[in-house]
């Protein structure tokens, strides 16, 4: 729980202090440290848990392929798939696929992603195949994504997020005749984007922030932030990657879009109404993306707090302009 909620350190103390240690106590505590980027710490703590003769079973292999996940570790992240099946005889479930899958495709290693699938002893489901669309998505393969999500769009035609992804890649090509094709078929099927969506307490209360935003009523305050913030950033050396703006519209107008990223009114909004050196806790319902992660790792360094977002992937701990996932998420 502790670890879920942000607080790794909380949830060690448990660890530590717990008198009698299962497979479950070990999962979490191993499992926690994955999702905050503490790969070697979890590594290290599945070889203690052998040294005191408890046996992993699929959670602990599902932690340890998340960790090597997060840092990229595709050597390892291989390793322990393999001796999951060969050392431990552990049949691996979809979720392991799914490690794997992501762990491959993150890295680029994309034909060999789809390999893995196409021998698995089972069907692939939609779950894999998005994931493998979405790292089509990442390294610009618009034509294995193709590929993918045609059988996506046959699998499950009403998951706006697939149609999204394909969108995007088309964007991220400047074929936006393609892109226009993609929203038609939205348009047509009554699918609409789920938009990025922000959230942050402050005083026991939930304050949610929506990308574009200004419904919030300290908007006026939280602009005058941000556009403080844009002017030291930039002294910085922050350089706006507009790539991350997928309209076909000026320059001027997608750097006017990042701004309005919903993770960055939420820290501008933190920096407003919370204490001076305490950290800042974020949820975002989406991936962070590219520029706003940029931004943040200079903003931390400029106000001198520490700033932590939870995204779909992991936790993100900003500090003194360092991010713990080492810029790979």
């Amino acid at each position: 729980m502790y670890a879920k909620c942000g607080s790794l350190e909380d949830a060690c103390q448990v660890f530590k202090k717990s008198s009698q240690r299962d497979v479950v106590s070990w999962n979490a505590i191993i499992v926690g440290h994955a999702l905050h980027g503490h790969v070697d710490d979890s590594l290290k703590l599945f070889n203690q848990m052998q040294q005191e003769g408890m046996n992993p079973d699929h959670v602990t292999f599902v932690g340890l392929l998340s960790a090597c996940d997060n840092a990229g570790r595709v050597k390892e992240g291989w390793q322990y798939f393999n001796s999951m099946c060969h050392e431990f005889h552990l049949i691996p479930h979809v979720e392991h696929y799914a490690c794997m899958v992501n762990l491959l495709g993150r890295a680029g290693n994309l034909d060999e992603a789809y390999d893995l699938i196409k021998d698995m002893s089972f069907e692939p489901n939609a779950t894999l195949l998005g994931i493998l669309l979405g790292a089509c998505r990442r390294h610009h393969n618009v034509e294995l994504g193709e590929q993918v999500a045609r059988v996506l769009f046959e699998l499950e035609p009403e998951n706006v997020g697939n149609y999204v992804l394909m969108s995007n890649m088309y964007a991220r090509a400047g074929r936006w005749a393609d892109v226009a094709w993609v929203r038609n078929m939205m348009k047509d099927k009554e699918l609409k984007k789920m938009p990025g969506c922000s959230w942050i307490v402050v005083k026991s209360r939930a304050h949610v922030f929506n990308v574009g935003d200004s419904s919030h009523p300290q908007m006026e305050h939280i602009i005058t932030m941000l556009e403080s913030l844009a002017g030291k950033i930039k002294q910085a050396g922050y350089v706006p990657d507009t790539k991350f703006v997928l309209h076909d519209v000026e320059e001027e107008e997608k750097e006017h879009v990042l701004c309005g990223h919903s993770e960055r009114l939420a820290i501008a909004f933190g920096l407003i109404n919370t204490c001076p050196a305490t950290p800042i806790r974020i949820i975002k319902n989406l991936r962070v993306c590219g520029d706003c992660h940029t931004a943040t790792k200079l903003i931390s360094k400029i106000v001198d707090r520490e700033i932590i977002i939870r995204d779909t992937n992991r936790f993100h701990h900003v500090s003194n302009g360092l991010c713990s996932c080492h810029d790979y998420w």
